[in-house]
């Protein structure tokens, strides 16, 4: 295959490695680099910098690295972007990442390149209206699902009128950003048949994600007796979400089944509510990790009550890979090609997903079953090479199509 030259626009930063889809992302741009001409344009927090992105990615071409970050955002600052963004086509969270410069910087790069990759929904803001090479749209998410969801679980009128302009404004600007988009990437099959129905005349395609299998492995550790954990970024609401619910209302039931269950939440940012539930219930909120191995493989069960999302989730992906006997609600595991009863257990209900971990916490023959089955699944087609190789291809038949 001749080198494609391909310009990777991520806005919102790739560096550090502490989110998914910066993960996702990294992996990607990794194995692509390694057999073509990659060029990123990306954004880092002014405060903390990008060290160390140029040597994780030291086969890149070029990464052009610029600083930016919106504003903190709180309630008010929510309503004051969708004030300000009231009279145009964007949605409020896509208004406050508009940034000139990167768009200066696309523009140049894209003079010479093959193909333009829009790294997130929140890329393509940044891209000039009129571009020669062809345009992939990868979509982690399916945003304006994320959006409705958020809306669907805000039970304050005043928080939950606004929440519904937006996810109803997001679905637009996502439908026009896929029809625009000579491809767009969706991370499961679920997804792109949500984004097909969204936008009928686009041309959508699913590449399902990966994990770094080396990485996250068994590595002989034994169980804490008891010991449930979940990780993922605190300062994403999903996940914060997931948490206090599960705190609220899982985690009193298991307790009163199994008295001495400890429950661990592992991520970086976590609120001062997050942290104030876990306190008066006693569970760890760990904050920062620099490395959430070992939180996973002490753990007997690793729990995702998700619900709200979108795309896949990386978390469940390395826990397996880890041979993590794995409870997750049906939003948590949407997407994933894993199925209920032989790779993970779907359960959904307070009193259902409780159920489900105490069941597993009390055998362990089931949890070692579904931890095998879990990590053979990952090792067999959803390594990042596995991945990336099929991005590749879809790439290359995109510049050909594109040339003719």
């Amino acid at each position: 295959m001749t080198p494609l030259r391909i310009v990777w626009v991520k806005v919102g930063g790739l560096w550090p490695p502490n989110t998914g889809g910066r993960l996702r992302s990294l992996h990607m741009i990794d194995e692509l680099s390694r057999r073509h001409r990659v060029r990123v344009v990306t954004t880092h927090h002014p405060a903390t910098g990008d060290d160390g992105l140029t040597a994780r990615l030291s086969a890149c071409e070029a990464i052009d690295s610029l600083p930016y970050a919106p504003a903190k955002q709180g309630a008010a600052g929510f309503v004051f972007d969708m004030a300000r963004s009231w009279t145009t086509r964007y949605p409020a969270d896509l208004w406050r990442w508009r940034v000139p410069a990167v768009r200066e910087v696309v523009r140049r790069r894209l003079a010479d390149a093959d193909v333009c990759v829009a790294d997130f929904l929140v890329a393509v803001p940044n891209l000039p209206a009129r571009i020669a090479p062809p345009v992939v749209l990868f979509e982690h998410n399916v945003e304006h699902v994320i959006w409705r969801r958020l809306c669907e679980l805000e039970t304050r009128p005043w928080r939950r009128a606004p929440l519904a302009l937006e996810w109803r404004k997001m679905r637009a600007y996502e439908a026009r950003a896929c029809r625009w988009a000579d491809l767009t990437v969706a991370v499961s099959e679920a997804d792109r048949g949500l984004l097909r129905q969204l936008a009928p005349d686009a041309d959508v395609r699913a590449i399902p994600t990966g994990v770094d299998t080396a990485y996250f492995h068994p590595n002989g550790t034994g169980e804490a007796p008891a010991a449930l954990v979940f990780t993922g970024s605190m300062d994403w609401y999903p996940n914060e979400d997931a948490m206090l619910y599960f705190i609220a209302s899982v985690l009193p039931e298991i307790r009163r089944r199994v008295p001495d269950v400890s429950m661990a939440v592992v991520g970086r940012d976590p609120s001062a509510r997050l942290r104030a539930a876990g306190a008066a219930a006693g569970v760890r909120v760990t904050g920062t990790a620099s490395d959430v191995r070992p939180h996973i493989a002490e753990a007997t069960v690793y729990v995702v009550p998700l619900r709200i999302g979108g795309g896949t989730r990386l978390k469940i992906f390395e826990a397996l890979s880890m041979g993590k006997a794995v409870v997750s609600t049906r939003v948590g595991a949407e997407g994933l090609p894993i199925v209920s009863g032989q790779h993970f257990i779907e359960a959904d209900g307070a009193n259902g997903f409780a159920e489900a971990v105490v069941e597993l916490l009390r055998d362990g023959d089931r949890r070692r079953a579904l931890g095998l089955a879990g990590r053979q699944l990952i090792e067999e087609g959803y390594s990042w090479g596995h991945v990336a190789s099929e991005f590749e291809r879809q790439c290359a038949e995109l510049v050909s199509r594109h040339a003719r």
